[in-house]
């Protein structure tokens, strides 16, 4: 049996179960070996934008929906929050599904007295809100994008080489890009302070990262299209940003808990 990756705490988003991207046997790797007393699914779980132009779902995607219905059936606390391309559980926010709870968003109390607000993050986003018909432009491009990103990395995998997300180093590179998710962040540490809490832990842009804000914290737990992170929670409070492509060697060998290294500020 593999090591267990235990935590207080694990937040996972935009898996986007119904595309081809979805890389959901890492995150069925990922879900084989955590352990934890609650799991936040912070939107975009599945993809239902794409769903309603073609179906795509394999066994993985089937096998990711039953070991969370598992891990709600041996207590874990499950906490679904719909995002932008799962809307449409919104309706049903309050019902209990097989164990698993939908909820608008949620204010969770970390071990260390620490108030987090958690919610995907499309609403704090003006192109989702006011150009819908560019978000699903964008949508149909970052697909384009995900497939190059997908054979770039199979030649790499033939030459001895690690994953490297194509998508993530031009949204990096882009000037737009970057301004855009600085913009996205800032409203959503601005939520947080209007709402009391002392940070915010979201979805919804697919870039991972843990960081301050005019002294509010943000966290962004990314998504398993790309990098396939989360973030999880120690017992001691301690929130991390765990990077699956870099930690799942680790659970080849014994150790007594893995966990990622706290990303600075």
């Amino acid at each position: 049996m593999p090591p267990e990756l235990r935590c207080r705490t694990a937040f996972i988003s935009d898996i986007h179960l119904g595309t081809k991207g979805c890389q959901a046997e890492r995150l069925l790797e990922f879900i084989r070996v955590l352990e934890c007393e609650t799991l936040y699914l912070v939107g975009d779980i599945v993809d239902g934008w794409k769903m309603k132009s073609g179906w795509h779902w394999p066994q993985a995607h089937n096998d990711v929906v039953q070991k969370v219905l598992r891990l709600a059936r041996k207590g874990v606390t499950v906490v679904y929050i719909p995002g932008n391309h799962d809307d449409r559980i919104r309706d049903f926010c309050g019902v209990h599904f097989g164990g698993v709870v939908v909820a608008r968003d949620a204010i969770h109390e970390a071990a260390d007295g620490k108030r987090y607000l958690v919610t995907h993050g499309d609403e704090f986003d003006g192109v989702i809100q006011h150009a819908k018909w560019l978000a699903f432009l964008g949508d149909w491009g970052y697909r384009g994008l995900l497939t190059l990103n997908t054979q770039f990395n199979r030649v790499r995998h033939m030459l001895g080489l690690g994953y490297w997300s194509l998508s993530a180093y031009l949204k990096h590179r882009v000037k737009n890009a970057v301004q855009f998710i600085d913009k996205f962040e800032e409203a959503m540490a601005e939520e947080a302070r209007r709402r009391g809490v002392d940070g915010v832990i979201c979805g919804h842009i697919h870039h991972a990262e843990i960081r301050d804000i005019a002294g509010v914290r943000y966290i962004n737990d990314g998504d398993w299209v790309e990098s396939c992170t989360a973030v999880v929670e120690g017992f001691d409070g301690q929130l991390t940003i765990l990077r699956w492509h870099e930690a799942r060697a680790a659970y080849a060998e014994p150790p007594e808990m893995v966990g990622a290294a706290p990303i600075a500020a």
